[in-house]
């Protein structure tokens, strides 16, 4: 009796696990940042990752996907959820955006899909979720929340902490990378063990970002925090966070980790004011507020009724 009690107790925490790692990737970005080319650090993680997934795949008999398509669909999924919506963040961290305010950013995916799911569904039956002015509330305040945040410190930030159009740009390719790939993979990718389905994503992922690296300038420094943001990145965040996203995503837990990521924004933002001194002031306290709000109101959408019968 115990086992599915344990079980069971690690199926509701996996959400709140998987929000609480992926929250410390901004921060781990920040730490790495200084002393090293963006993609060429991802390169390494990636290789480096792909090792120990190998070598987890064959110390445990794993099998890998006997379709061939299902191969093509995990490719896409790593070079939409590793390659853009890694590199889009991490790319924009080196140049110059905060932790806090690329989580902001990236923060908006749960609006995003839920809103691409809404509109999708008005084009089905009756009885499909509409996009609901509760939604459409919480995208107007989600965005107001941010455009609050990033007028506070667009051009004139501190070191490490300012928003420009080059690396709006590129969170903003984060975000739609991560919002695509979610759909993309609850669409096509079928179940199979997240083992090897996140080492051919991650060889597809160093494909893409492994020429774009041998184009970037500026040597890569190895010390205490370059050597421990690349083994937290391994280890926790793509071996831990990458596979839990993976798993809630195919039981169909997507919308509870959509309902939580809210949480992110105001977490790294915290964890970035107590490691790096990145300013908490009162415009970023609203405007990750009314983000929260925003993202919470957009998720929890109302329960779609059966349409009502015509009279006579």
């Amino acid at each position: 009796m115990n086992a599915p009690v344990t079980t069971n107790g690690w199926l509701r925490a996996m959400p709140w696990v998987f929000v609480l790692i992926w929250s410390t990737g901004f921060i781990v970005a920040r730490y790495a940042m200084p002393h090293s080319p963006p993609l060429s650090f991802l390169s390494v993680r990636y290789a480096l990752s792909i090792a120990c997934f190998l070598l987890w795949i064959w110390w445990m008999g794993v099998q890998w996907p006997k379709e061939r398509a299902q191969w093509g669909h995990l490719a896409v999924l790593g070079i939409l959820m590793h390659a853009g919506y890694l590199g889009g963040v991490w790319v924009a961290v080196k140049a110059g955006m905060g932790s806090g305010l690329s989580a902001l950013v990236v923060g908006l995916q749960p609006v995003l899909t839920a809103l691409w799911v809404s509109a999708m569904a008005s084009r089905g039956p009756a009885t499909a979720a509409q996009i609901t002015p509760r939604q459409w509330g919480g995208l107007l305040l989600g965005f107001a929340g941010l455009v609050l945040v990033v007028s506070h410190k667009f051009e004139s930030g501190g070191p490490g902490d300012t928003a420009t159009w080059l690396n709006l740009s590129f969170a903003v390719i984060a975000l739609f990378s991560i919002t695509a790939g979610t759909l993309y993979q609850k669409r096509f990718v079928k179940p199979c063990d997240v083992r090897s389905a996140n080492a051919v994503q991650l060889g597809a992922a160093l494909v893409v970002t492994l020429p774009l690296a041998l184009l970037e300038t500026g040597p890569m420094v190895w010390n205490a925090e370059s050597l421990g943001a690349l083994a937290w990145s391994v280890l926790v965040l793509t071996l831990g966070g990458s596979s839990l996203l993976y798993m809630l995503i195919q039981r169909g837990a997507a919308a509870t980790v959509s309902s939580l990521m809210y949480l992110v924004p105001p977490c790294t933002a915290m964890l970035a004011w107590l490691l790096f001194g990145e300013p908490i002031t009162t415009a970023t306290l609203v405007g990750v507020a009314l983000t929260a709000v925003g993202v919470a109101l957009v998720v929890r959408a109302t329960t779609p009724r059966p349409a009502s019968k015509p009279a006579g």
